[in-house]
Order: structure tokens, then C-alpha cells, then sequence
């Protein structure tokens, strides 16, 4: 799905498209969240410091990308 055609259907009327898009918004950052985390991982980074940089606790981030 396009830029334009996601941001048209967040501004829908129709509830069922909105929360669609929604989830569509929410997939793509779980996917930019992960390589993001990869790469700082890569780089050397700590989970402390990619937590901080998301503003959640190193638990949190660690829990959810230290596979």
C-alpha cells in the first residue's frame, strides 16, 4: 500500500477501513522497529541505549528483539 493510498484510508468514514490502515501503520513500524534494533545492535549499541532511544525500559526492548 502507497504513502497516499494509506494516509486516504486513515482519513476514512468507514470505521472497518480506518482500523485496517491502522494495522497496516502498525505492521510497518514493527518492521522498521526491528531492523532499526538490528542495526543498533550491529553498531555496538547496548539494549540499554536502543531502549532509551525508544523510551522503553532495555527489559522491554530485550525481551522483544533479543531472539
Amino acid at each position: 500500500m502507497e504513502e497516499a493510498e494509506l494516509a486516504a484510508r486513515l482519513r476514512s468514514q468507514d470505521p472497518a477501513v480506518g482500523l485496517r490502515a491502522v494495522g497496516a501503520l502498525h505492521r510497518v513500524a514493527e518492521q522498521v522497529e526491528a531492523a532499526a534494533v538490528a542495526r543498533a545492535r550491529q553498531a555496538g549499541w547496548s539494549w540499554e541505549q536502543i531502549g532509551d532511544a525508544l523510551g522503553v525500559s532495555r527489559q522491554s526492548v530485550h525481551t522483544k528483539h533479543g531472539k
